[in-house]
């Protein structure tokens, strides 16, 4: 009996990767919810939430923590939608640098390229923004508890060791990542309601509906009111990122062309609605506004916790927001890695051949992983001499992504009728839904590159624009310098015969 006679036969997904250029090189086991719970726990209220409350309380207060969540998120939700009816069109682990190379009406090759160093800027960014507050959080947690200071070495030494341990349980194989985001669902949604049950019926007073939903604070420095507010929304922005993951995730997902795009739009709509609970019930449970900005350990939140039920029982809250932000974190290294290995599977970053190797025991990117975790610790480092760093990194994480979201976006309303929907489109509605989507995301781009404090110095200075210059500049140089004469997009890894080459010997290992 030959090979291709005792081979399985091929699914739907299996022939569509094929129709797309690629082998079946990952494992594909992840059902839609694993899908859906990769991209809802890279969101994670209770990390982006939680770890810009501080910047929220100085930068626009109570009014703008409350009332720029549903706006961002309604905005987030057209972003959200575009994306996922072109992720519908091409399920593959390249995600939206692949759809850009695909949609570009000419000049595919540079589109694909410069789309795909900015999702690759973000992914590292929010990597590296999850984890430095879950750094936060745990170091809040080991000062009350053991007397652990919340110093900026200490800050980096357990951003560090975070990092690691995401990158060994990525490394274990996808069934197990898959195992531990289907629990993070649920260790989200339960964690708000308990935190929020406890925020609500343990302390004796709240704040006025009025403060919460009606106070403005302006602890920047700046003079204009509308500017602060804008800024503000930072916030919320930056936690209703890292859905891509969802699109990342397709080649390691069944029935890929409908469950990528619905995980997309599902992370987004149970986030807002979870989140913004969370968001009224932390407020509402300030006891000291000054007194949770300027409390011994530094961590707004962890703050309210202690002076709205007691150290013992904020210790317990604590644990909970740290394990979702593990959650969250090692996700985050999931999608962030598989970006990696298909953008060096068409050989875009240097060194590909090494980042795109695949560990034949787990079927895992574990080169690529170890990459996305190592990036995101360098751009953690700034934190040790500037204080404003954790903002300028969850700015950055803001702006490569979404340019990265829109820009497929933008080339498929320019192909106009000429797009092929997948099973999931928008219909009629794609046009405007992609318009609004695109108008939003050169507003923030813009916005989050802006000085946040006043007057701005060496210690207050917002990198952002630095960070993203350089990484655009190196892309750009690479591509005129060197790229161009070779890089041609993504690549057609054989025919049908070679493809199922690629996959028998990966079997055989």
């Amino acid at each position: 009996m030959s090979n291709d006679e005792s081979a399985a036969p091929m699914t739907d997904d299996e022939k569509r990767l094929h129709q797309l250029g690629y082998a079946q090189e990952l494992s594909r086991t992840m059902s839609g919810f694993s899908n859906f719970a990769v991209s809802f726990t890279i969101i994670s209220i209770l990390s982006g939430c939680l770890t810009l409350y501080g910047f929220g309380m100085n930068t626009g207060g109570p009014v703008m923590i409350i009332w720029g969540w549903p706006f961002v998120g309604l905005m987030t939700l057209f972003v959200g939608l575009a994306m996922a009816e072109v992720c519908s069109s091409f399920p593959t682990a390249g995600g939206l640098y692949y759809w850009s190379a695909k949609l570009a009406p000419s000049n595919g090759a540079a589109w694909s390229w410069f789309t795909g160093w900015f999702n690759f800027l973000g992914q590292v960014a929010v990597t590296a923004g999850i984890d430095f507050g879950a750094a936060f959080f745990l170091n809040a947690f080991l000062d009350l508890q053991f007397g652990f200071s919340t110093t900026p070495g200490h800050t980096i030494l357990l951003f560090g060791i975070i990092l690691l341990v995401h990158g060994l349980l990525n490394s274990f194989g996808v069934k197990l990542v898959a195992r531990l985001n289907d629990i993070s669902v649920w260790w989200h949604i339960v964690g708000v309601v308990f935190i929020v049950g406890a925020l609500v019926f343990v302390p004796d007073k709240h704040q006025s509906a009025g403060f919460v939903f009606g106070h403005f604070v302006n602890n920047t420095g700046w003079g204009s009111t509308f500017y602060v507010a804008l800024l503000g929304l930072l916030l919320a922005q930056y936690t209703f990122t890292g859905y891509d993951a969802s699109a990342h995730m397709t080649e390691e997902t069944h029935d890929a062309a409908r469950s990528g795009p619905r995980g997309i739009v599902m992370s987004i709509l149970v986030s807002l609605a979870a989140g913004w609970v969370l968001l009224i019930g932390l407020t509402f449970a300030i006891q000291s506004y000054d007194g949770a900005l300027e409390g011994d350990i530094g961590v707004p939140p962890a703050q309210i916790f202690i002076d709205a039920v007691g150290g013992g029982l904020a210790k317990v809250l604590l644990l909970v927001v740290i394990g979702a932000q593990l959650f969250c974190g090692m996700s985050s290294v999931t999608a962030n890695s598989r970006m990696i290995y298909a953008f060096s599977r068409d050989g875009a970053l240097p060194g590909s051949k090494f980042w795109h190797k695949i560990n034949g025991k787990t079927r895992t990117p574990t080169n690529a992983i170890w990459l996305a975790a190592g990036g995101a610790f360098l751009l953690g480092l700034p934190y040790l001499w500037n204080a404003t760093a954790y903002a300028a990194v969850t700015s950055i994480a803001v702006i490569g992504l979404y340019i990265a979201y829109v820009l497929p976006t933008l080339l498929r309303l320019l192909q106009g009728k000429d797009f092929q929907p997948g099973p999931w489109h928008l219909g009629r509605w794609s046009r405007p839904i992609g318009i609004i989507a695109i108008v939003w995301v050169a507003f923030i781009t813009i916005l989050f590159m802006l000085p946040q404090v006043s007057p701005v110095t060496g210690s207050t200075f917002n990198y952002t624009p630095i960070a993203v210059l350089v990484v655009l500049g190196f892309a750009a140089a690479y591509w005129f310098l060197s790229a161009r004469r070779w890089f041609t997009g993504p690549k057609v890894q054989g025919t049908e015969e070679e493809l199922a080459a690629i996959e028998r010997d990966l079997e055989s290992i």
